[in-house]
């Protein structure tokens, strides 16, 4: 599912119009992207969380040559699924 079939059942669900689901959606994603860039967590109950986990430098090796190579530190975004995400996708037996 791509961002327009999403806003298409947004809209659907919401009985909003597709502009005023596009316009939601994306203040939203905007929202999150902001905030786990300036290293807050966002959490939303039942769904997940999002957060910027750091990255440890490491060792890599360069594909075409083969060659050692160091891989740096970084921050990266991190998604964490929250129970009842897990339970819908997987359901326990």
């Amino acid at each position: 599912m791509n961002k327009g079939e999403l806003v298409d059942r947004v809209a659907a669900k919401a009985n909003v119009t597709k502009k005023e689901a596009d316009a939601v959606l994306t203040a939203a994603l905007e929202t999150i992207v902001e905030a786990v860039s300036s290293d807050d967590k966002v959490t939303l109950v039942g769904f997940g969380s999002f957060e910027a986990r750091d990255r440890k430098a490491r060792e890599g090796r360069n594909p075409k040559t083969g060659d050692k190579m160091v891989i740096p530190a970084t921050k990266v975004p991190a998604f964490s699924a929250g129970k009842l995400f897990k339970e819908k996708v997987a359901p326990s037996n």
